[in-house]
């Protein structure tokens, strides 16, 4: 499910387009079977003509429900799945770095020179009173579990996530999500213990009831083992 799930959600605006594609040129088949079944007069031809209309329909029918379900799972289910099941294995994957400056096995991992997150670090594409993270702090150094604080309120809100990856990797993760607005409170809950101390960027994203989402909120943290 988590292997279908990525696939989905990474080649998603794809198969939207070929889906459209799809249903533009079955749903004009579909007209024509349909002009052609109400013109026909003898019987023989009204039922090649009714068999074309029915093969149309199926195929319509099979269209309109691969759109469902891509923008089900695409979009609903994909992002309420924990970020470890979204993962081969819950380090490996997200650690993975494409210049080789992390390597070796879950137990010994490391990151390379690692650099702290100064108090200067700022976070991106935040919208206050609309889409925003008070907790944790650019910068801020965070353990164990931890409670995510923000707000949450958009015009035609549909869904929001939380995102996780290493610092420049662009390897993301959802750790969360939710369905309902919040203004400054508790957004989402964030269990670190699963990560190999070093530096990441945690964004929030948020999808509209169209499907659409927005510029991403990035809060860059550091996360230490827990004692």
């Amino acid at each position: 499910m988590s292997a279908i799930g990525r696939f989905l959600a990474v080649y998603e605006g794809l198969i939207y387009i070929l889906l459209i594609l799809g249903g533009l040129f079955s749903f004009r088949w579909l007209w024509k079977s349909w002009q052609e079944w109400r013109e026909a007069i003898f019987g023989l031809e009204r039922e090649f003509a009714l068999r074309r209309l029915s093969q149309a329909m199926a195929v319509s029918l099979l269209i309109v429900l691969a759109f469902l379900a891509e923008l089900l799972l695409a979009s609903f289910i994909t992002p309420a799945l924990p970020y470890a099941d979204l993962l081969a294995t819950p380090t490996m994957n997200l650690l993975r770095i494409q210049d080789g400056a992390l390597y070796g096995t879950p137990s010994s991992i490391a990151l390379t020179t690692p650099q702290a997150a100064t108090a200067e670090a700022a976070t991106s594409g935040c919208i206050p009173n609309q889409l925003a993270l008070t907790s944790p702090k650019p910068g801020q150094e965070v353990t164990g579990k931890m409670t995510l604080e923000g707000t949450v309120s958009i015009a035609n809100f549909g869904f929001y996530k939380f995102e996780i990856s290493p610092k420049g990797a662009e390897s993301w993760a959802t750790i969360f999500a939710g369905t309902q607005t919040v203004v400054n409170g508790e957004i989402g809950v964030w269990d670190t213990t699963l990560l190999t101390p070093g530096e990441y960027e945690l964004r929030l994203v948020v999808t509209n009831n169209q499907g659409q989402s927005l510029p991403p909120c990035l809060v860059p943290v550091r996360v230490t083992a827990s004692q």
